[in-house]
């Protein structure tokens, strides 16, 4: 991997933006799992100019999904705002799976446990706090099922991840199906 004490020359740094260029645009459209030779192509260079930038798959999506996932601090800050908590529940969680139906790399990383990536598992486990303040909230103010819990919501975001790859037009419905059940009697 390129260190960060040296600059890069011209050339490698145009290759570095080229080889994130491509990959980001790879896995958001086929998920993390796209053949690394596919991202060098679409960079238009060679395999060994990948490696020679990101010795790894765990390194490329360390260099990509952190800044991505910032996407998740904003959601849950938006729900958080709101002041109605069945709202803010239910719009955090289509505001996170939209954002998972978007790009299938998210996807991907949001319902794995990915521990040769600590820097997205990191960026991931911010979107928790939000998720779990939503749900005491929703719980509390007697909305949400008081059995609901941040395992549960994990669960669903495995589930959901499945759902938008097998049938991406579905996933909507699906979640209202869901969320329907989660409402306290």
């Amino acid at each position: 991997m390129v260190t960060a004490s040296r600059p890069l020359r011209a050339d490698a740094a145009r290759n570095r933006s080229k080889l994130l260029a491509a990959a980001a645009a790879l896995f958001a459209e086929r998920g993390v799992d796209v053949p690394m030779e596919h991202i060098a192509r679409r960079a238009e260079v060679s395999i060994g100019t990948l490696y020679k930038h990101f010795p790894t798959r765990e390194n490329l999506m360390a260099a990509i999904f952190p800044e991505r996932l910032a996407a998740l601090d904003v959601i849950g800050e938006k729900a958080l705002a709101d002041p109605d908590p069945w709202h803010a529940f239910t719009v955090y969680l289509d505001d996170l799976y939209a954002l998972q139906a978007e790009d299938l790399g998210l996807n991907d990383i949001l319902a794995r446990d990915l521990p040769d990536a600590p820097e997205v598992v990191s960026a991931c486990h911010r979107g928790v706090g939000h998720a779990e303040i939503l749900i005491t909230r929703a719980i509390d103010a007697g909305v949400l099922r008081g059995d609901y819990s941040i395992t549960d919501m994990a669960t669903l975001t495995r589930a959901m991840a499945q759902v938008i790859r097998d049938s991406p037009a579905e996933w909507r419905r699906f979640l209202a199906i869901y969320v329907e059940g989660l409402r306290a009697p």
